[in-house]
């Protein structure tokens, strides 16, 4: 046991005595504490009700697809072996031929919209020149390549208001588990004075849709900057890239990816757990998701099941709390997210009876900050990234403790002697105040309540002066002042007539 004496001037805390005592188990003693625990563990389960054992599967989500497809007059342009329109409805058809019957495929609904195919250019081109084709339902592949079939460009490129109504496509009954995903398949940028990129991030941040996937045809590399605003863009160069961006997409749509998060203690052990998890999505702010980490019963951070689409900030509610921004997730595949998340434990006591702290708070801020990072209870025990902390105990007078330590799975113990009290009679109503006597010098406490004439006030131990005047004496002199002394668990009455 470590301590570490607060020194106080020694007729005010001539009585507190806090000790910061940093307790830390051998790991022989575990061993043999986790021994007779497990039999009595597994006594407790074999004995536990089998219903509680059994565990409903989660469903997997409903995920909707919207393909958007540009069918302007650009799309007449070359591109590799053929024309881009007639390359892109025949890639775009072979490829939803593919995901019939794929795994995930049952809980897949599709939809097609087209902008671009209605009016023509001339004699004057249409912004609002967009539609939905096929909505959204099951099984409904074949209307799509049907409807893809019979397109002809025509017109102009109007992004920004086609994302809009895009908005509208999906059903309103969504739960909150529907992935709502748009396919921007396109050889051209905006050329209708919109903004696709506000549109993009303010159907993100409503929730209706998912980090749009942007695809580009035979894109001008000049171009190409202008995608990455809208949502993840991949450049089609060529007919076969064409057909495993498509595949990468959709992998990433129906494919199960799942998560570890090592919450790394000093040495870059992931042993840090029981703290909750909380995933925004890193472009709209929107959460995405909330997890309480766990070591599971094999001894390592459990896993869970993220949607692989977007990028990510994860912030882990440590106190303060630790943010990794700019995650992005291999679809399909086991991905290991790990933060320096070291911790240890500050405890709070007071002396004497414990019912006497149900109020009483300290404020804990990081050394040398002005931010409260918590305001703890006596006679708890909370976590907190190690470091150092400085510490403001609600008492009368205030404690302040500077640069108290916090030590890798360590307790730090801070305690304060238990208070004691002040009843304060009063000859009539008047203004007053309470001091504290610090080497000749008066430090204010607290002012007197000057509508009463008893008042119990709770102090701290120490030496401590009373001024007070009743309102009707109008001159200084009529001041009485008395001194007295608290000590732990003990009342003292002062009497000012």
């Amino acid at each position: 046991m470590i301590k570490r004496n607060l020194i106080y001037p020694e007729y005010y805390f001539s009585h507190l005595k806090s000790h910061i005592s940093i307790r830390s188990h051998l790991t022989s003693h575990i061993s043999y504490l986790i021994s007779h625990i497990s039999v009595l563990f597994i006594a407790f389960i074999c004995c536990f009700p089998a219903k509680a054992q059994n565990r409903t599967p989660q469903s997997p989500p409903l995920t909707r697809i919207l393909f958007v497809f540009d069918a302007s007059f650009s799309m007449f342009g070359q591109w590799q072996s053929g024309m881009k329109m007639d390359l892109a409805k025949k890639l775009l058809g072979e490829f939803l031929d593919s995901i019939k019957g794929t795994s995930g495929s049952e809980n897949l609904e599709l939809a097609f919209r087209a902008y671009g195919h209605q009016v023509p250019l001339r004699p004057q081109r249409s912004c609002t020149d967009t539609k939905l084709e096929v909505p959204f339902g099951k099984d409904n592949i074949t209307a799509i390549k049907n409807r893809l079939k019979t397109i002809v460009p025509k017109g102009t490129t109007p992004i920004a208001y086609t994302l809009e109504q895009c908005a509208n496509d999906f059903p309103t009954a969504s739960s909150s588990s529907t992935r709502n995903i748009v396919i921007l398949i396109t050889d051209g940028i905006e050329e209708c004075d919109g903004d696709p990129c506000a549109v993009s991030l303010a159907l993100q941040k409503k929730g209706i849709v998912l980090k749009p996937f942007v695809i580009g045809i035979g894109l001008d590399q000049s171009y190409i900057n202008s995608f990455g605003c809208i949502g993840k863009f991949y450049d089609a160069s060529s007919e076969t890239n064409f057909k495993n961006i498509l595949n990468i997409v959709i992998s990433q749509a129906l494919n199960n990816t799942t998560v570890q998060v090592n919450l790394n203690d000093l040495v870059g052990r992931p042993t840090e757990t029981d703290v909750n998890m909380t995933f925004y999505d890193d472009e709209s702010g929107a959460i995405r998701y909330n997890y309480i980490h766990t070591i599971n019963h094999k001894g390592v951070p459990d896993t869970i099941v993220i949607d692989p689409i977007g990028t990510y900030k994860m912030v882990v509610n440590t106190i303060p709390p630790v943010e990794k921004s700019g995650i992005e997730l291999t679809p399909g595949k086991h991905n290991i997210i790990a933060v320096d998340a070291p911790q240890g434990y500050l405890n709070l006591k007071m002396n004497g009876n414990s019912e006497d702290t149900r109020t009483l708070n300290c404020i804990v801020r990081k050394n040398e900050e002005m931010q409260t990072l918590h305001v703890q209870k006596f006679n708890t025990t909370e976590k907190f990234i190690v470091g150092k902390y400085d510490l403001e105990i609600l008492t009368l007078p205030r404690i302040k403790l500077s640069k108290v330590d916090i030590a890798q799975s360590k307790t730090t113990t801070i305690e304060i002697p238990q208070y004691g009290s002040v009843s304060i009679t009063k000859p009539t109503d008047g203004p007053g105040s309470l001091y504290v006597e610090e080497k000749n010098k008066l430090v204010w406490v607290c002012n007197l309540n000057s509508n009463a004439v008893n008042e119990t006030i709770i102090l701290q131990p120490g030496r401590y002066r009373v001024e007070f005047r009743p309102t009707n004496a109008k001159e200084a002199i009529y001041t009485i002042e008395k001194t007295f002394k608290v000590e732990s668990g003990l009342s003292t009455f002062v009497k000012l007539y």
